[in-house]
C-alpha cells in the first residue's frame, strides 16, 4: 500500500486533499488524459516534449518553485484507493501498491512528464472522485486563457459540456458535423488541438471552420428560418461540390489555398452568396452547388502563389479574395449571358 499524508479541506466547494510528495511517485501514479480526435475520448492538449524539458531544468536550479500540482482520483467500483480522515484537517490517502494509474493529471502534464526519474519534492492538491466532466471543466477552467492551449481545444471542450450545442454554438455544431460526417471531404481533418493517427491529412482546425461557418450564418441568416442541422447539410454538401469541381486542387493542399484559413473563410462567403441567389433554398443541394461553380471556378489560380493567395491571410486577407474570386464569378456570367 502507498500511503500519503495528506491536509483535508474545501478548494470553494470542492473537498481536496492537499500535501507533497517527490515527483517520480506522483508520476508513476498519474496520468494525462490526452484528447484522442479519433475516439472523441480525453480532453487535454498534445504533450510538448519541450514544455516539459523546460521544467524539469527549472525545478533542478536553486530556488526553484511551483504551484500546487492539480490531481484527480478518478471514481473506481473497487478499492484502488480511499481516503482515511484522521481528524483536525489531517487526512491519509491509501493507494494500493498495483492499481497503477489512479490520479489524472489535471493540471501538470508538463510538470510531471519528464519527472519520472527524478525525485523532487513536489506540492499537491488533489480532488477526489470528479467525474470527468466536472474534470474537464476544471481543467478548462484553469486553462482557458493559458498561452499555447489550442483554441480548438477550448471549442471541443465545449461541445462536450454543451446541453444544445445546436442552440447555444451553432457555428461549432456545424463545424463538428463536417469534421465528424464520414462523406464530408474534411472528415477527421480538421486539428481538434488533440492527438490523431490521422495526422498528416488535416488541413485546418476547428476554430477556422467554426470561423468560416459564422460568417456564412451571418451572410445568409440561414439560422433565422433553419436549423443548425440544415445549415450543416448544405454546407456539407457545398465541400463535396468543391471537391467535384476541383478535385486536382483539392488533393495538392499543401500548394493550394482551398483548405488554408484565407481560403475556407473566402469560400465560405462564396457558398453563403450562392446560396443566397437560389430562387428555393430548401433544394440546395451538391448538384445546385457544382453547376454554380463549374461555371467559373476553373478560371481561378487557387495556388498558394498565384494570385489570390500571394500574401493574403487571416479574416481581411478572406475579404479581399472573395471579392477577387466574386469578380471573377461576374466576368463569368457576362460571357455566359452574352454566348447565350
Amino acid at each position: 500500500m502507498i500511503d500519503l499524508d495528506c491536509m483535508i479541506g474545501f478548494s470553494a466547494s470542492r473537498q481536496v486533499l492537499v500535501g507533497f510528495a517527490p515527483s517520480d511517485l506522483l508520476a508513476r501514479l498519474s496520468f494525462a488524459d490526452i484528447l484522442n480526435e479519433d475516439t472523441g475520448l480525453g480532453y487535454q492538449r498534445r504533450f510538448n516534449s519541450r514544455h516539459s524539458q523546460d521544467f524539469r531544468r527549472y525545478i533542478r536550479l536553486p530556488e526553484s518553485s511551483t504551484i500546487p500540482l492539480t490531481l484527480n482520483l478518478r471514481p473506481v467500483d473497487d478499492d484502488s484507493w480511499r481516503v482515511e480522515d484522521l481528524g483536525d484537517g489531517r487526512a491519509r490517502l491509501h493507494i494500493k501498491e498495483e492499481a497503477g494509474k489512479v490520479m489524472a493529471q489535471v493540471d501538470c502534464q508538463h510538470r510531471l512528464g519528464s519527472m519520472g526519474d527524478l525525485s523532487v519534492p513536489l506540492p499537491f492538491m488533489i480532488y477526489m472522485g470528479l467525474n470527468i466532466r466536472d474534470e474537464t471543466e476544471v481543467f478548462r477552467t484553469i486553462n482557458s486563457k493559458a498561452k499555447g492551449l489550442s483554441t480548438s481545444l477550448l471549442d471541443f471542450h465545449d461541445a462536450q459540456l454543451a446541453d444544445d450545442l445546436g442552440r447555444e454554438r451553432p457555428e461549432l455544431f456545424v463545424a463538428l458535423h463536417i469534421n465528424h460526417d464520414e462523406d464530408s471531404p474534411w472528415h477527421r481533418r480538421l486539428d481538434l488541438g488533440g492527438e490523431t493517427t490521422s495526422g498528416l491529412m488535416r488541413r485546418a482546425s476547428l476554430r477556422t471552420m467554426q470561423v468560416a461557418v459564422k460568417r456564412f450564418h451571418k451572410a445568409t441568416r440561414i439560422l433565422k428560418t433553419r436549423s443548425a442541422e440544415h445549415s450543416a447539410q448544405v454546407l456539407l454538401a457545398f465541400w463535396r461540390a468543391v471537391v467535384e469541381v476541383l478535385p486536382e486542387q483539392w488533393a495538392d493542399h499543401r500548394r493550394t489555398i482551398l483548405s488554408k484559413g484565407v481560403g475556407v473563410y473566402a469560400l465560405m462567403d462564396l457558398a453563403a452568396e450562392i446560396y443566397n441567389e437560389a430562387i428555393d433554398q430548401t433544394k440546395v443541394d451538391r448538384r445546385y452547388f457544382v453547376n454554380k461553380l463549374s461555371e467559373f471556378a476553373h478560371e481561378i489560380d487557387w495556388s498558394s502563389q498565384g494570385v489570390l493567395g500571394n500574401g493574403l491571410g487571416g479574416e481581411k486577407g478572406a475579404d479581399v479574395l472573395a471579392e477577387q474570386i466574386a469578380e471573377t464569378r461576374r466576368r463569368a456570367n457576362v460571357r455566359l449571358v452574352s454566348n447565350g
